[in-house]
């Protein structure tokens, strides 16, 4: 039997796989930004009209690993990606299951999903291996929206923006700021799908640790609070869409990196203005792209106390 890197039990439905039911943690109670509440604090978030503080999106990422690396191998961890659009928030207490569709045969690319147990659908999207393949999830949905018009939360952000390089790092007890007030090590007692490749280098068949595909996300947004991008605030938004996509990977534990960010596209709902920022990782000083992270910030109009004043002075 081929050795996992995962003791979670895979259950073969015929058509997809689908991981053991398991119930995330919710560890950014502390969150802070722009010197406020985000919406994993529970007052801020019922006053937004959710029971309680939501769980982050990525961290339902981690679900999926032992999934790819049972369809891909070894592979999973270097060229995996994930695109996911979010459904549904979770809530700590909830328990939900990961699927992914088993790939026809050469393809590259399959559907993904997430549930809790009366149904409920958390993201949809797709999951593959490698570069070449036809349009990930959030690069068809992007496709098929429209661009924001009568912008008022991002009426100073021009499409293109883009930052400088900036440095980041990820030791195992480094603290990652108030964005994500906590250690890769306090993160690993949590993790819904614990593993010895995340720990230490002798249980990870490259040789070092590896950094679980969630925690990218903590990386590339690691230094967000110094891009100063113009937005209109305080106000408070949520992860509404992300991919995260390995090239030449995997992203190490103690390793230092580069990343720069990239406004990509900008839409809009009934009740959100969206960002979407393109992240790229890179070794310092090389223009080789390692990862990419691809994600939808959608800020809540109702959370910018000023918001209706101001569209009625921009727009009458």
């Amino acid at each position: 039997m081929t050795k996992t890197s995962f003791d979670s039990a895979i259950e073969d439905l015929g058509e997809r796989l689908a991981g053991p039911w398991r119930g995330p943690r919710q560890m950014l109670g502390d969150q802070e930004y722009d010197g406020h509440a985000s919406i994993h604090d529970e007052a801020t978030a019922q006053k937004l009209g959710f029971k309680t503080a939501t769980i982050e999106g990525p961290t339902h990422f981690s679900q999926f690993a032992p999934l790819g690396e049972a369809i891909w191998g070894e592979r999973w961890f270097s060229e995996g990606c994930l695109s996911a659009h979010y459904r549904n928030p979770v809530f700590e207490g909830e328990a939900v299951r990961a699927y992914m569709d088993k790939p026809a045969d050469g393809s590259v690319q399959v559907a993904i999903r997430m549930e809790k147990r009366d149904g409920t659908e958390v993201l949809r999207g797709t999951a593959q291996i490698g570069a070449g393949g036809p349009p990930t999830a959030l690069e068809a949905r992007v496709g098929s929206l429209e661009p924001l018009k009568d912008a008022v939360i991002l009426h100073e952000v021009t499409l293109g923006l883009k930052t400088g390089r900036q440095a980041v790092r990820m030791d195992a007890d480094q603290n990652m700021g108030a964005l994500y007030p906590f250690s890769l090590a306090q993160k690993l007692t949590k993790i819904t799908e614990p593993s010895a490749i995340y720990a230490d280098a002798a249980g990870s068949p490259f040789g070092r640790a590896i950094i679980p595909m969630e925690m990218i996300s903590v990386l590339c947004q690691y230094t967000a609070r110094d891009d100063r991008m113009p937005l209109r605030g305080p106000a408070v938004g949520l992860f509404a869409d992300q991919e995260i996509w390995l090239i030449k990977g995997p992203l190490f534990v103690g390793e230092a990196y580069e990343i720069d960010r990239e406004v990509v596209f900008m839409s809009g709902s009934r009740r959100t203005e969206s960002l979407w920022v393109k992240t790229r990782v890179y070794a310092p000083g090389k223009d080789e792209v390692l990862a990419t992270m691809l994600l939808n910030s959608a800020t809540m109009k109702e959370s910018y106390a000023p918001y209706a004043e101001e569209y009625a002075a921009l727009y009458g």
